[in-house]
């Protein structure tokens, strides 16, 4: 009792801390919301409600648009932030989320028509929300973060997405087998069950600090010390302040706009590219449609509907564990390896999958098969795959845009990361019901040869960023523009294919405030 109470005790003064649970916490929202949706897409009175069937594409759209709203809420959230400051644009974010949910627990509650211009609504709103957060918490976590390995610390707060990926599928499976797939309740608890994390975030959010980086760049250099003194002490807090203060008065960084980002032949553009082509390559894996249509795959795999969904929350448990490889290899062997590599193993594992899904459908239809024999050696391949996604691509490209550009356009730099992925999984999530319904199990073949592609431009183009200081790779795409090639072995000699270990240079893991006040020590 007196560890939980000391444990307890330093947890209240510790900012950094609370920080750090507040974050992953807050990303685990997004998590939540894939797995509540994978059974309510099959819950009978949603469909009744909304007025569709299960194989209608409408099924699709209702989680798609949610992406399109992420996109939206990336960006208004993002400059929110710079304007207003990090904690008010979260609080925002947070509300809005927990607004576009309560829309989406009403919808036909009593009512019929207009039931799915109401949840359409409601998970637009609630995409603004999550969208907002997506794009501003790892900029606020960054900018107050002090753990060294930030590779590990992202991949721990995409390991609480996957916590919440597991605890929305959980209370959806546990209240559909208590009531049934005709209970409203079924697919309405589920979904009322989110509001418990924006509602115990707003709670806490006052108790946190702004971060002294965003009062110092609007001059407000007063808060920046009390904000300092709050996080680190009184005496440390003024020095750490002081030192930011000359940092940013010395800095010779010009503002970055979105416009900056996508023209060509402006330094930011080819940054800009890499972290579009990284969400897009993500999309391309398939596991945004397999995380929220989960059964539907074991079913291809010629499970019955149940045990179907049992096989789905054990593969989503085994996703969770399978994250904590993620965070002790990402700055132990760098994004690059961990990348290329999960994109391997996805492209076989769902060449294997096709193969097992004809297997299962031949069974189905009387041929000299044992059904059993392609359904469990298709479940195993599935859940290699599903930790090779967690493993090499679930939070290394979101990593990566906060590497490779500087100070001015690193907020942008969220934005566009939470744009571009809300686009592409739009599209996904959207086709891979249709794809279900027309190809059945040749859905597998096109995520094989979607993932060969990722693995492919992956490494041809893409630096490693970690393991090295900001300077140095910003200076990656200054070598690049010289060289007159965007192909990574051919700048430098291929120096950026490789990553670099402590004996070879200074690693680049600390958070961007603690690394200007040690450059500044020195």
């Amino acid at each position: 009792m007196s560890f939980l109470a000391t444990w307890a005790k330093n947890f209240y003064h510790d900012k950094k801390a609370q920080v750090v649970l507040f974050s992953s916490t807050a990303i685990a929202l997004y998590g939540y919301d894939q797995g509540m949706m994978s059974l309510i897409n099959t819950n009978h009175d949603y469909l009744t409600t909304m007025g569709i069937s299960e194989t209608s594409s409408v099924v699709g759209v209702i989680v798609a648009v949610y992406y399109l709203g992420c996109s939206a809420g990336a960006v208004f959230f993002s400059w929110w932030a710079d304007r207003w400051g990090r904690k008010k644009a979260i609080f925002l974010c947070l509300a809005t989320a927990s607004l576009g949910n309560l829309i989406m627990f009403t919808a036909g509650l009593g009512y019929s028509r207009g039931a799915l211009a109401v949840m359409l609504l409601g998970r637009i709103i609630m995409g603004l929300g999550v969208g907002g957060v997506d794009s501003v918490i790892p900029v606020y976590s960054a900018e107050l973060a002090a753990d060294e390995a930030r590779g590990k610390a992202l991949a721990q707060e995409f390991q609480m997405n996957i916590f919440g990926l597991n605890m929305a599928f959980g209370i959806n499976l546990g209240v559909t087998r208590s009531l049934g797939k005709w209970s409203q309740w079924a697919w309405r608890v589920p979904i009322i069950v989110m509001q418990a994390y924006p509602v115990i975030l707003l709670a806490f959010i006052g108790d946190l600090p702004e971060t002294p980086r965003w009062f110092v760049y609007h001059d407000r250099r007063e808060d920046a010390a009390e904000a300092m003194e709050e996080i680190y002490g009184e005496a440390e807090g003024k020095r750490k302040c002081e030192e930011l203060i000359r940092a940013h008065e010395t800095a010779e960084e010009e503002p970055v706009s979105y416009l900056n980002m996508i023209t060509p032949g402006h330094p930011q553009f080819h940054p800009t590219v890499i972290t579009i082509m990284g969400q897009i390559n993500q999309a391309l894996t398939g596991y945004g449609a397999v995380s929220v249509y989960g059964p539907q795959i074991f079913e291809l795999l010629g499970f019955g509907v149940h045990l179907a969904e049992y096989l789905t929350q054990a593969n989503y448990i085994s996703y969770f564990v399978l994250m904590s490889v993620a965070w002790i290899l990402i700055d132990a062997v760098g994004r690059r390896k961990l990348l290329v590599g999960g994109s391997m193993c996805l492209t076989v594992s769902f060449l294997l999958l096709a193969i097992f899904g004809g297997m299962a459908m031949s069974s189905s239809r009387k041929v000299d098969i044992t059904p059993m024999v392609p359904a469990v050696l298709g479940t195993i391949v599935l859940f290699i795959a599903t930790g090779a996604f967690g493993i090499g691509w679930l939070a290394t490209v979101w990593l990566i845009p906060t590497e490779i550009y500087p100070t001015t356009a690193r907020a942008q730099a969220a934005a566009v990361s939470v744009v571009v992925w809300g686009f592409a999984n739009f599209a996904i999530t959207l086709l891979t019901p249709i794809w279900f319904n027309n190809l059945t199990y040749w859905i597998f073949l096109i995520f094989a040869v979607t993932n060969a592609f990722a693995g492919w431009w992956t490494y041809v183009y893409l630096p490693e960023s970690g393991g090295r200081s900001f300077e140095e790779n910003q200076q990656y795409f200054e070598d690049a523009k010289q060289a007159g090639t965007w192909n990574v072995r051919k700048v430098e000699m291929g120096k950026f294919k490789r990553f670099p270990y402590p004996s070879d240079t200074p690693q680049e893991r600390t958070p961007l405030l603690q690394r200007v006040e040690d450059q500044l020590s020195v």
